[in-house]
């Protein structure tokens, strides 16, 4: 039980009615506030200083979770707290709005910044590169990422409403990335939470709206930082085989599950999982903090994303996890390539993925996802 449902029971035990029937949660809201922003809002905020000045972003407050939804930078999730906590990883240039210098190759390590998620895509992940002409594939340069986590949202909706006794809070919007003679793909984005559950969900669908079959990679870059990452804090991933990406991560003498202090000028480690799942292709990854008593589970379904990557940087100053759900390869773009097995969508057609971050409370909820993943690996 997290807290958030805490909350929630508290105040339905608190107001039962006198023929024995407890109100639904609605009446007993209402009952209790004057205004349920009190507890519970979506509110358009924009920043105002520093390299986030003028960023354009949707503050999202569910009981005690917290987080902000950038309307500038394709809805992308920058901040994310639970009572109070910081649960997500911020890089050294800070939070960033757009920046000259988003999509210019390795520059794109000076607006990287982190937050709960950013998308990479649609025509490349990782790695910068370039695809020369005469290639089966649409040449070009494609910077490290992608465009797409740079584009602004267009059509942009934020709600909270009642759905029967389900208080729910919503952004919505959509971006597009396109070029003049190239691509035109567009990304329909829906991220939802419920009043009583410390969680959010990302409802995704990516439309090719060109005449020609075009690239989509689309990978979901996931990053938790300190406090939630600290020392003794654990990386739990039903994963049936991992493979380092390099011979620095092969070097690494570090269990790939097991967090520890920072280092300095410690090398960034990179591993390849291959996930255990249900029938029905659900997984998950996640970071748990026994000290801290918290934890965030990503719940995902492998057949829409047989790539999963974790990148593990302990460097001091440049201390986070990544937990990457994706449907390309780590080695990016030119591998792809080079296997002839680039994943394409075709003129007119969609693509529909879905991730949910749940903020898991207490022992108890630890203990209980330690289990699901030994069930998973049984």
């Amino acid at each position: 039980m997290t807290g958030c449902n805490m909350t929630s029971d508290v105040l339905n035990a608190s107001s039962i009615k006198a023929n024995g029937e407890a109100p639904s949660r609605r009446t007993t809201m209402l009952a209790h506030m004057g205004s349920l922003q009190q507890a519970a809002y979506v509110r358009p905020i924009e920043y105002r200083e520093g390299r986030a000045h003028g960023l354009g972003a949707i503050e999202v407050k569910n009981g005690p979770l917290r987080f902000v939804s950038m309307s500038d930078k394709a809805l992308d999730v920058c901040e994310f707290e639970y009572r109070g906590e910081n649960l997500t990883f911020l890089s050294k240039p800070g939070l960033n709005g757009r920046n000259q210098f988003d999509t210019n190759g390795q520059e794109a390590l000076r607006s990287i910044m982190g937050g709960l998620f950013f998308t990479c895509g649609f025509e490349n992940i990782c790695g910068p590169h370039t695809t020369p002409e005469g290639s089966q594939y649409p040449a070009g340069d494609y910077p490290m990422h992608g465009r797409i986590r740079t584009t602004p949202a267009e059509h942009v909706r934020a709600d909270a409403r009642w759905e029967d006794n389900e208080y729910v809070l919503e952004v919505c919007g959509e971006m597009r990335e396109a070029e003049l003679f190239g691509e035109n793909m567009v990304l329909r984005r829906r991220i939802t939470s419920r009043y009583g559950t410390a969680s959010i969900t990302v409802e995704d669908e990516v439309t090719n709206e060109s005449f020609r079959s075009e690239p989509l990679m689309w990978m979901y870059h996931c990053n938790f930082g300190w406090p939630l990452l600290g020392e003794g804090a654990q990386v739990v991933i039903p994963s049936r085989k991992v493979t380092p990406r390099d011979e620095i991560t092969a070097a690494d003498t570090t269990v790939w599950h097991e967090i520890g202090a920072p280092v300095p000028n410690k090398p960034e480690s990179v591993y390849i999982h291959e996930l255990a799942a249900d029938e029905q292709g659900h997984s998950f990854a996640a970071i748990v903090n026994r000290a801290l008593g918290l934890g965030v589970v990503i719940d995902f379904n492998i057949k829409h994303f047989p790539h999963f990557m974790e990148w593990k940087s302990m460097g001091a100053g440049d201390y986070v996890v990544g937990l990457e759900p994706s449907n390309s390869s780590v080695y990016a773009r030119q591998w792809h390539e080079q296997r002839g097995d680039l994943h394409m969508l075709a003129p007119q057609a969609s693509e529909r993925k879905t991730l949910t971050f749940t903020v898991i409370e207490g022992e108890a909820a630890i203990d209980a996802l330690i289990a699901r993943c030994d069930a998973l690996l049984a």
